[in-house]
């Protein structure tokens, strides 16, 4: 999977959860219907969180400029605006290419590369990791409860 491929379906889903769950804040508030929130809301908590992380892996290794790796991560708050997004940095080729510490690639410059490289050559085993460690963020958040208290 390119870097274009991983980012693109991220941001797509993180906007699609985004629709889920301002679908379900209609039903809570407009219908008094509650039933659909946790889930809508948990489902958009997990995948905001993927697209984090995977927004900061595409950014170290398309050598996005700060201000671009910034505002993709800045941007997932905002409904909906992960897709314009993408839309930008592929217009702009910033997702072109393969993965520059994929085996037989670049040597790894920094500690940022070498994690990068690391990941590249076991990938199974990093998506793993990388999903129990989304897992226990998303786990950590649910434990502390919503960002705004009930009442």
């Amino acid at each position: 999977m390119t870097p274009r491929k991983l980012f693109t379906t991220l941001a797509f889903a993180e906007a699609v959860t985004w629709t889920l769950l301002i679908a379900a804040l209609v039903a809570k508030y407009g219908f008094d219907n509650e039933s659909f929130t946790p889930i809508a809301g948990g489902l958009h908590g997990f995948v905001f969180l993927s697209y984090a992380a995977v927004t900061l892996f595409v950014w170290a290794n398309q050598k996005w400029p700060a201000r671009t790796g910034i505002l993709g991560v800045a941007l997932a708050v905002i409904p909906w605006a992960t897709i314009p997004f993408e839309r930008s940095v592929d217009r702009r080729g910033l997702l072109d290419g393969g993965w520059r510490m994929a085996p037989g690639g670049e040597e790894p410059a920094n500690p940022v590369d070498k994690a990068a490289a690391l990941v590249l050559r076991r990938p199974v085993a990093s998506a793993l990791v990388a999903l129990v460690a989304v897992a226990v963020v998303f786990l950590v958040l649910l434990i502390l409860g919503p960002p705004i208290p009930k009442g």
